[in-house]
């Protein structure tokens, strides 16, 4: 029989939701959409032009609209792009840990969207890189909470120092998640090798996982022709370079993603489209799996989840239309 302290232990044990705690740049998306690129040094008339918060917003609305609570740790500047990226935060119910940056606003990623959705970025820097040790320490990461950590805070010194020196200091049953994004694989190998070290989950696309593997002269046994094969070889080739059981998500856009987890790897078909924005696209996916994960949804299920909330986002303009997930549900009944 149990003590009484030993189940006021287990009670706040249980009583501790998994929260979503992202890292990341929280950035304000200046999204034009036009015909065509321009030439190089010529103009070119936009169809609409439009702000949204942008960055790891897009992951935490996501998040949070399928059911996680979920807390920003990164940096937020002060001015009028700070207040957009406060305000979609708190409209979704959604706390930012660290104080304002006083000395400067938050950046802006501008976005040019093409007919076929396809985007082309240009991103500033600005407010959201003045991360510190202790301004991360605000998050108060408790174990089973999933801290998310984008590839693009490694590829500046600025945020990548304090982030890694802030990672070592977590719980060992704090899950990281890993968005490596383009900038990731052609980190110096020592950063890259540090971060994976530490990794529990990653997530990111096709294109991301091959150029990680091919850095790393990592071999992958995959049948060429079907791309649902070669992701799931991708998934399974990725994990034994990350932190022992991790678990690897691989996705090829619409068509889904590849998941491994407890030495099993399983293809989770998507839900093709006609889409209007792939702004955020990955990000919603990421939000929806980790909200999954946290409600205590089994991956697989998480990544079909993951895959309906990126499926109805590509039909949304902006960056923060994730869906909810009475929409998600809806969505999946449906098919």
């Amino acid at each position: 029989m149990r003590s009484r302290a030993e189940t006021d232990d287990r009670l706040a044990q249980d009583a501790h939701r998994p929260r979503v705690i992202h890292t990341g740049q929280a950035l304000v998306d200046l999204v034009i959409e036009v015909a065509d690129l321009p030439a190089r040094g010529q103009n070119l008339m936009a169809d609409s032009v439009a702000e949204y918060a942008g960055g790891s917003v897009t992951v935490l609305l996501a998040a949070a609209r399928l059911g996680a609570e979920c807390l920003h740790a990164g940096a937020i500047g002060t001015g009028p792009y700070g207040d957009l990226i406060r305000e979609a935060l708190d409209a979704d119910g959604i706390a930012a840990s660290a104080p304002p940056v006083t000395t400067q606003d938050t950046g802006v990623c501008v976005v040019l969207i093409e007919p076929t959705a396809e985007r082309t970025f240009v991103t500033t820097l600005g407010a959201e890189r003045e991360i510190t040790v202790e301004s991360l320490a605000t998050a108060d990461v408790q174990p089973g909470d999933l801290v998310c950590v984008t590839g693009y805070s490694l590829a500046v010194a600025q945020t990548r120092d304090p982030l890694l020196a802030w990672l070592r200091t977590l719980p060992q049953d704090a899950a990281v998640v890993l968005d490596p994004g383009a900038a990731f694989a052609a980190l110096p190998a020592d950063v890259r090798d540090t971060m994976l070290a530490r990794t529990d989950v990653w997530t990111g696309n096709a294109e991301e996982a091959t150029d990680l593997l091919a850095a790393r002269s990592v071999p992958v046994e995959a049948p060429a022709g079907a791309s649902e094969r070669e992701i799931v070889a991708h998934a399974r080739a990725l994990t034994p370079l990350m932190r022992a059981g991790a678990v690897t998500i691989v996705r090829d856009g619409a068509e889904g993603c590849a998941v491994h987890a407890h030495g099993e790897s399983t293809y989770v078909p998507g839900f093709p489209q006609t889409p209007v924005d792939t702004n955020g696209a990955g990000d919603t996916h990421t939000g929806a799996l980790l909200a999954g994960i946290a409600v205590g949804v089994m991956w697989v299920d998480a990544c079909r989840r993951a895959n309906a909330a990126a499926a109805i986002k590509v039909t949304r303009r902006g960056p923060t239309t994730a869906p909810t997930a009475v929409e998600v549900e809806e969505f999946l009944r449906g098919r």
